[in-house]
């Protein structure tokens, strides 16, 4: 289960709806071994692209090295859809690298709606996990 501030749920469908029509990606980052998110991230897409996201390399190895530096790590990496629900596709399935993390999909193919769902992508296989918000880590 994830368990998330509703403040990084808004900074996440923001970036989502900002970056739209090319899909939006980013991290938020928490204490190493902690499995709470609480420094949100927004990344470049490097690949530019409604249909596929792609951090940018010399971006990541600074973010991942920070984290190293503050003894975090990236509870929550996650990317929007812009025509598609917000499920993993194939290529998010095959570049999941982090075992550890939530991997969150917003779509945003309707304006209206916010779709946030949250997936642990493990060996190719995909589990969807409640997602719990909540006003303030208790």
């Amino acid at each position: 289960m994830l368990t998330i501030e509703r403040a990084l749920v808004d900074q996440i469908v923001a970036h989502a709806r900002a970056d739209h029509p090319d899909e939006a990606c980013g991290i938020v980052a928490g204490p190493a071994g902690s499995d709470r998110p609480v420094r949100f991230v927004a990344m470049m897409n490097a690949a530019r692209s409604p249909t596929f996201y792609e951090f940018d390399s010399m971006e990541q190895l600074k973010l991942w090295n920070e984290m190293d530096d503050r003894d975090e790590e990236a509870v929550v990496i996650y990317h929007s859809h812009t025509a598609t629900e917000a499920y993993p596709s194939r290529t998010d399935i095959a570049l999941a690298a982090e075992p550890g993390a939530h991997y969150v999909l917003v779509s945003t193919r309707d304006e209206d709606e916010v779709e946030f769902r949250s997936y642990r992508i493990v060996d190719g296989v995909v589990t969807e996990e409640e997602v719990t918000i909540v006003d303030s880590y208790a």
